[in-house]
Parts: structure tokens; sequence; C-alpha cells
């Protein structure tokens, strides 16, 4: 399903958009909240450079509003519609939700961003020499 080379392998995969050889960021696991936002500067294998300009990634704010406006509405329509809760549990619902797949949301935020400017180069992805 996710084949190497599409978009959905780098962002699901967190890897770099220009040849998805490695991972963008230093530590693979988004729930050590204080290394979060720990990226490498550059991509090792192709060399491209993940921060494309000074604050670059202010723009994944408004992919990840937009991903945890889709998070919430998944919360409430499970916690109200599937399992009959009243609308103060299906806020509560939501909020939690959010805290736990906050640093998801961040991180995937993060990957949608950049791969909307970098395409994938399969001239790239082949061993650099």
């Amino acid at each position: 399903m996710l084949k190497k080379g599409s978009k959905l392998y780098s962002i699901f995969k967190g890897s770099c958009p220009k040849c998805q050889e490695e991972s963008m960021y230093k530590e693979s696991n988004p729930y050590k909240i204080g290394k979060i936002f720990d990226m490498n500067e550059k991509c090792s294998h192709c060399g491209l450079t993940y921060k494309i300009e000074p604050s670059f990634f202010y723009g994944a704010m408004y992919v990840s509003y937009g991903v945890g406006i889709a998070f919430s509405v998944a919360a409430f329509i499970i916690s109200k519609v599937f399992l009959g809760s009243s609308l103060i549990q299906s806020f509560i619902a939501i909020v939690l939700t959010l805290i736990v797949f906050y640093p998801i949301i961040l991180r995937g935020s993060r990957n949608i961003w950049i791969n909307i400017f970098i395409k994938y180069d399969p001239n790239k992805a082949k061993k650099i020499q």
C-alpha cells in the first residue's frame, strides 16, 4: 500500500521527501516530547536541506489545524454516534484524543508540509557513490 516513491510513504514514515532513504528526525519516537522538534539539518543520502528557509515549518501550523479538526471530528463521531455518549463526554473524548495524538499530529503536519514542496526524485534514491 505504501510504496516507496509515493507522497504517503514519505508522510507516514517521516522520511526524506526527495530520496525517501532516511528519517528526517533525529528521534524516531514522537512521544519523546523533549526531542519532538529535533530534525536533521539535511539528508545524509541526497543532501536535501530540510529547513528550506527560516521559519519554513511555521506553515505546518495550518496543516496541523486541519489534521487536528479531522481527529476531533473522528473522536466526536465515535463517541457520540457509535458509543452514544453525552455532549460533555464527547467533548472530553475530543480533548483526550487531541492530547494523546498531539505528537503524531505535529510530526505528521511537518511531513505533509514539506511533501507539498519537495517532490520524490528516483535518481536521488539511488545510492550515491
